[in-house]
């Protein structure tokens, strides 16, 4: 058979071919590169849940980071500490990154210098308080709950009048931040989480967490 007819029958299947390998390439280069942001992102948001990062300014550092030292939170007996993010940042992938999107917001404040001294900090108190106070309600305490599980309590080893600051707790529909807030922080003068006219979630509806 003539050479030109051996190329012609043989050129589209050889480019078919090769076009073949070239999308066969490019899906895993970009399969590559997306793992690869995937875990870059992962690192990333990991490294914002850090204490270190989150004292990096000394808004945080010399103001609530200086007030959470030697709380309960912070040193006790059983040498089980929370930090920042424990009780600050959901642990779920949407509350989570909804979280975070809103913290970049709050990176402005740092910019321009909102709370960059102890008396602009403590103006700002009761407003940066009152919004923390507000986002745990809107999630019935959802950062609390993450290590404190009501379901495993054991009542025999709450003082009396624990249980009953609980039961009556419960049955007014409050939820951990109306009674347990100044706890790692210093609490601000003003109304309480109490007076915020916030209703918790219902029983299975989602809680964003941001």
């Amino acid at each position: 058979m003539p050479k030109r007819i051996l190329l012609a029958i043989r050129g589209p299947d050889a480019s078919r071919g090769v076009i073949a390998l070239r999308f066969v390439g490019a899906l895993l280069m970009f399969g590559v590169l997306a793992v690869a942001l995937v875990a870059a992102g992962a690192a990333g948001l990991a490294w914002t849940n850090t204490e270190k990062f989150c004292i990096g300014c000394h808004e945080m550092r010399d103001n609530v980071y200086a007030e959470y030292q030697d709380t309960i939170h912070d040193k006790n007996r059983t040498g089980v500490r929370a930090i920042c993010s424990d009780c600050h940042v959901p642990r779920e992938v949407g509350p989570l990154l909804v979280r975070k999107m809103r913290a970049s917001f709050e990176l402005w404040g740092h910019l321009t210098g909102v709370v960059d001294t102890k008396e602009k900090f403590e103006a700002h108190r009761h407003t940066l308080a009152t919004r923390v106070w507000t986002r745990m309600k809107e999630t019935d305490s959802l950062e609390c709950r993450n290590c404190h599980h009501d379901d495993a309590w054991d009542e025999d080893k709450q003082s009396d009048r624990a249980k009953a600051r609980h039961a009556k707790g419960k049955a007014e529909g409050l939820t951990c931040i109306d009674c347990h807030f100044g706890i790692a922080h210093k609490e601000p003068e003003g109304p309480g989480p109490r007076e915020l006219k916030i209703s918790k979630p219902q029983a299975g509806t989602p809680r964003s967490g941001g």
